[in-house]
């Protein structure tokens, strides 16, 4: 096998469509070679799919594979495998090399490559598992490993006009998604059904508005009954029954960048009971999207809207924050945690932040109005205020379906 090559560059064709410019990428690669130089990195070897997909423009399919990106203060090559021919090249900002399969060491063999004389190489800990480390210390002996992954969520919470302008494409093709999920629900119709409806419908949105775009993991979660008590509940086959509760939650992705639109629905009528709570809550959501402004902080925002909750006794069935970052993210792969709608985090939201506000409670089985409601909205902070790009109309007034 000694005549097999190792590590190659496999690039095949030309370098695909983006939405950001070559300066927007540069700026963010330069971002991070000057948090380097402060901190005397040579190298930084980025291996989640955020960090990947945020620095190179490329999002990898892991399927049991390692993938890289080494970012030195001249250099940004991805490292990928040889099952994925030159698509990680096509796709990436920078260079890129192929490790092939022959040997099991053959990933180290691209980061020795690409490290090579460094001494101090910068990680994301919280990606690299234990044993991960250990093959990497096995791979660069006498290499002082720091950690990258906090100062990279800081430098991703803030977007840029470019990444502002792709999410606002994302938050109006949510909408699309919710309509087509609005004029799919009647009694009788099984959750999935709705589900597709709304998917096919972001998807053909999607490929008709660029030029060129990977069509991936744009999803909708459509759940009725008993499964709107969780707010990441998979998709069923049950069937629709009139009165309802129903949840919609449409998931678009374009470019590594995710979006949602979720809302509180019900099928042809709504009880008494129910509408009182959802009432309440699209109260709470409403006060949620006034507090949504630079320089307020995440806690106060929460701990004002606990209060809501605690004085019509519905504060013990909230389920989790208000709200959170939106950019590259999704459900396999990271978010910016230090941007989150919760007690226990005092960040102050800045121009460039992009946040939801979605408040939740879930009733238990067996109470009246039982179910889960929960609304979500998306938000831009900007130097003048914020502003809401979601369209999508909430509330009993809107969203009694299927009559």
């Amino acid at each position: 096998m000694e005549d097999m090559l190792h590590v190659m560059e496999w690039h095949n064709g030309e370098k695909d469509y983006s939405p950001f410019s070559d300066q927007e990428m540069k700026r963010r690669q330069d971002d991070l070679r000057t948090w380097m130089d402060r901190n005397n990195v040579d190298s930084t070897l980025l291996t989640s799919h955020h960090c990947i997909n945020y620095y190179s423009g490329w999002l990898y399919c892991y399927f049991g594979r390692k993938y890289g990106m080494v970012v030195t203060a001249n250099s940004a090559t991805t490292i990928s495998a040889g099952i994925d021919g030159g698509q990680p090249w096509r796709r990436s900002f920078g260079q890129n090399v192929t490790y092939t399969d022959w040997r099991q060491d053959n990933f180290y063999r691209a980061v020795q490559q690409l490290t090579h004389g460094a001494k101090r190489v910068a990680i994301e800990f919280d990606h690299v598992s234990l044993d991960y480390r250990k093959s990497l210390e096995a791979a660069l002996p006498g290499v002082e490993f720091v950690d990258v992954s906090d100062a990279s969520m800081w430098m991703r919470t803030i977007k840029s006009g470019e990444e502002i302008r792709l999410i606002k494409e994302g938050a109006r093709i949510c909408d699309v998604g919710g309509w087509a999920a609005f004029n799919a629900v009647q009694a009788g119709v099984q959750e999935h059904e709705v589900a597709i409806a709304s998917t096919n419908a972001m998807i053909r949105e999607i490929a008709k508005s660029f030029p060129f775009v990977e069509l991936m993991d744009t999803w909708t979660w459509f759940q009725s009954g008993i499964n709107t008590d969780g707010a990441h509940n998979p998709v069923t086959n049950r069937t629709i029954e009139q009165g309802d509760i129903l949840s919609l939650n449409a998931f678009p992705m374009i470019f590594g960048y995710y979006t949602a639109l979720e809302r509180t629905m019900f099928c042809g009528s709504v009880d008494d009971a129910s509408l009182e709570i959802w009432t309440k809550n699209v109260a709470v959501h409403e006060r949620g999207l006034r507090l949504l402004k630079p320089g307020a902080r995440c806690s106060d925002i929460a701990i004002e809207l606990n209060e809501m909750y605690r004085e019509w006794d519905l504060l013990k069935y909230r389920s989790f924050g208000y709200g959170h970052s939106f950019g590259v993210l999704s459900h396999y792969y990271g978010r910016e945690a230090g941007v989150e709608l919760r007690e226990d985090i005092d960040t102050e939201l800045k121009p460039g932040m992009v946040v939801s506000m979605e408040p939740m409670v879930m009733i238990p089985e067996g109470t009246a109005g039982a179910g889960g409601y929960r609304e979500h909205d998306i938000v831009v902070m900007s130097e003048d205020g914020a502003e809401n790009i979601t369209r999508f109309p909430f509330g009993p007034e809107h969203n009694i379906v299927g009559r």
